[in-house]
């Protein structure tokens, strides 16, 4: 029974780390690195790296950063853009962290698994703030940014304190994100296709629909010379 407790919470935490640093890394970094140091938690030694003075700086000064970044309407995009490379590794590596030196297999599966995890979750995100930022006023952007750093907390409590429930919620919203992607993507790509046009100050081209005067005036293709006009007698 220890054991099976064990390997649920390895997992809950693993995946519970790479679902968060895909919506904000750092506050998955300093939440973890906190709850550690306070002696709320206990890591596995691959992950003291986070009760590092150093580490808990860093993640604290870009937390201050994204905080402000996060919030400002295109600038936002700008920085979901780039930490494109930043979240995706950073997940994966946190995620095989988490399971503790077990097994080297083990832990490059959970780097696997778990940066698959972060990359869905980033990419959700970014996604969403895309769309999120054709609405000119800026209150739908503080909404979301303050609603996906108290996601995180959250997100984290449930992982390492109620760790099955987690993983359920995480199942249910992976299936979402199978629904929910595609629908993402094609209003991103009516997004840019707007932008697109605004500046090139192209319209967009309809081809319109053939209608039968026109069927009927075009010459139907038989293959035959058109007749010449009789002589008359």
């Amino acid at each position: 029974m220890d054991d099976y407790k064990q390997i649920v919470d390895a997992i809950a935490l693993s995946m519970g780390a790479a679902w968060a640093s895909g919506v904000n890394l750092y506050a998955a970094i300093l939440v973890l690195g906190l709850l550690s140091i306070t002696g709320n938690i206990a890591l596995p030694e691959t992950l003291h790296v986070l009760n590092e003075p150093v580490v808990l700086f860093a993640a604290g000064f870009m937390f201050m950063v994204e905080f402000f970044a996060d919030k400002t309407p295109g600038v936002d995009t700008g920085w979901d853009a780039i930490h494109t490379f930043i979240r995706i590794p950073a997940g994966a590596a946190l995620a095989a962290g988490a399971v503790g030196d077990v097994n080297p297999a083990v832990m490059v599966a959970a780097g696997i698994v778990g940066g698959g995890v972060t990359a869905a979750t980033h990419a959700t995100k970014a996604g969403s703030r895309v769309l999120i930022n054709t609405s000119p006023e800026p209150f739908t952007n503080w909404a979301a940014s303050i609603g996906e750093d108290m996601a995180v907390v959250a997100g984290l409590w449930a992982a390492l304190h109620y760790p099955l429930v987690f993983i359920c919620l995480l199942i249910i919203f992976l299936l979402m994100l199978v629904w929910l992607l595609p629908k993402l993507w094609r209003g991103i790509k009516k997004v840019f296709g707007f932008l697109k046009r605004l500046v090139t100050g192209k319209k967009e081209e309809e081809t319109p629909a053939p209608t039968q005067d026109a069927a009927a005036d075009a010459p139907a293709e038989t293959g035959l010379e058109p007749a010449e006009g009789k002589e008359s007698a």
